[in-house]
């Protein structure tokens, strides 16, 4: 099959094919890795707490209620998606990076009922 391929002058599709295949299975393995990435934001009384899950692990960031912040900045360029913290206290954390631009402005939404604007 190798060789009628070769007689019909078709040889030099065969390694973009396989770098076709090869990009394909870098895609599918970053996406079932990302499939794990979770935040989880609980509001309480006192406290703002994010527990997040990756590929690097568990990490938790808790911040006080009265003083945190949420903020959904504006991108540096046209293509490029906001980013949406919690701050305080010169401290801050990035929300819902893996989020589409109108889930993060959403989510923004609601945290900044949930939290309030204290200043």
């Amino acid at each position: 099959m190798g060789g009628l391929f070769a007689w019909k002058g078709f040889w030099p599709i065969l390694p973009f094919a396989g770098l076709e295949m090869a990009l394909l299975a870098w895609a599918l393995k970053v996406s079932l890795e990302r499939r794990f990435h979770r935040q989880t934001i609980t509001v309480t009384e006192r406290l703002v707490q994010v527990d997040a899950r990756d590929a690097q692990g568990v990490s938790q960031v808790v911040f006080p209620r009265h003083w945190a912040q949420v903020k959904l900045r504006r991108p540096a360029a046209r293509l490029h998606p906001s980013r949406l913290t919690i701050e305080s206290h010169g401290r801050q954390y990035e929300l819902g990076g893996f989020l589409t631009e109108e889930e993060r402005r959403g989510l923004a939404l609601r945290l900044q009922r949930l939290i309030g604007r204290i200043k």
